[in-house]
C-alpha cells in the first residue's frame, strides 16, 4: 500500500506535523522509533510549553499523541530499520516490512551525550540534567555544576547564574574549546567557579543528587564536591545515522534548504535532527508544523 504521508518519529515535531496532516486528511503513519514520544519522555516536571504551567514529561507527549490519534494518525510503534529516498515512491522499512510513500517527514529528534554513570542516569531528572534552558528555574540557590569546555557548557553556565547560587564548570583539560567571547563572558561573572584538569567520575545521593565525585586527573586526587545540579554540556548527537548516504548531513544533523526542505525532493525535516541550535520542545512542535505544510503544497504539486 502506496501512504501518502509517513513522519519519522514521534516527538513534539513528529507528532505536531501528525495533527496538522491528520486533520488535512493526509492519513499519517507515524513510526514511533526506539523512544516514543521522544526526549521529553526522559524528563520529570515541563513548565515551559505553552498552555501547560507544570505537567510530566511522559504526560505531555502522551497527550500529543491522543491529540493526533484523535485526528486519524495511524502509529507503528517501532523504529525504522533502512531507508530508500534514492527512488519514487519512498522505501522506508522497519524489520522486514517495507512501507512505501509518496512524502516523508524526518523527525528523529537528537540525544545528549550524557558521561556514561550508572548514577548519572539514575538521578536524570532528580538534579541531573543535559539542558540547561529547560530546567534552570528549578535550582533557584542551590549550587550547580556544568560539565563541558565548548560554547554550550559557556552559555548554560552564564545563563544558569540567573538562578543558581553559585555555577562550577567542570572540564577535563586546561583550558576550554569555547570561543573566547563565550569563555570571557563566563569568567568575568562572579557566580563562576572553574575546576580545570577535572572529570566527575560518580554522581552521589539516593534519591537526589546530593554531590558529585570529582577527579583531578592530573595529581589523581578525589574530592566529594556538594551541589544539588549536574548539567551535562558536552554536546548532542542528532538521530540520524540511517539517513548517511540519503540525506546531506552537516556534522551529523540533517542540512535544510527553505527551512524544511531537504536535500531530496519531498523529503522534509523538523526538529532536533535539524536542529542544532534552540531544542527546545516548542520549537520543535512549531518546525514540525511548518515541515508538514510545505509537505502537503508538495503532495498538491503531484496531483
Amino acid at each position: 500500500m502506496l501512504h501518502k504521508l509517513i513522519i519519522i518519529g514521534s516527538g513534539p515535531a513528529g507528532l505536531s506535523a501528525a495533527i496538522y496532516a491528520a486533520r488535512a486528511d493526509l492519513s499519517p503513519i507515524v513510526i514511533s522509533g526506539h523512544t516514543p514520544g521522544g526526549q521529553l519522555t526522559q524528563t520529570s516536571a515541563v513548565e515551559n510549553y505553552p498552555g501547560f504551567p507544570s505537567i510530566q514529561g511522559t504526560e505531555l507527549m502522551q497527550k500529543i499523541r491522543e491529540h493526533a490519534a484523535q485526528f486519524g494518525t495511524k502509529f507503528i510503534d517501532a523504529s525504522v530499520t533502512k531507508v530508500d529516498f534514492k527512488t519514487k515512491p519512498f522505501k522506508i522499512w522497519v524489520g522486514e516490512e517495507v512501507l512505501e510513500a509518496q512524502a516523508v517527514i524526518v523527525a528523529t529528534g537528537a540525544t545528549a551525550k550524557w558521561l556514561g554513570l550508572v548514577n548519572e542516569q539514575r538521578l536524570q531528572g532528580q538534579g541531573v540534567s543535559a539542558c540547561a534552558t529547560c530546567d534552570g528555574f528549578f535550582f533557584k540557590n542551590k549550587a550547580v555544576v556544568v560539565v563541558g569546555g565548548g560554547d554550550t557548557a559557556m552559555e548554560d553556565a552564564t545563563f544558569l547564574t540567573k538562578f543558581a547560587s553559585q555555577v562550577t564548570i567542570v572540564h577535563r583539560k586546561p583550558e576550554f574549546s569555547a570561543s573566547k567571547i563565550m569563555q570571557e563572558r563566563a569568567l568575568k561573572n562572579s557566580k563562576i567557579k572553574v575546576k580545570y584538569n577535572s572529570e566527575v567520575v560518580d554522581v552521589l545521593g539516593q534519591d537526589k543528587l546530593e554531590a558529585l565525585k570529582i577527579k583531578n586527573n592530573q595529581t589523581g586526587e578525589t574530592e566529594n564536591f556538594a551541589c544539588q545540579g549536574l548539567f551535562v554540556a558536552i554536546g548532542h548527537k542528532p538521530s540520524t545515522d540511517i539517513f548517511v548516504n540519503q540525506l546531506e548531513l552537516d556534522h551529523g544533523y540533517i542540512k535544510v534548504h527553505d527551512i524544511t526542505r531537504t536535500s531530496v525532493e519531498g523529503v522534509f525535516a523538523a526538529g532536533d535532527a535539524q536542529d542544532p541550535r534552540y531544542r527546545q520542545a516548542v520549537t520543535s512542535a512549531g518546525s514540525g508544523v511548518m515541515a508538514l505544510i510545505d509537505t502537503e503544497k508538495y503532495l498538491e504539486s503531484l496531483e
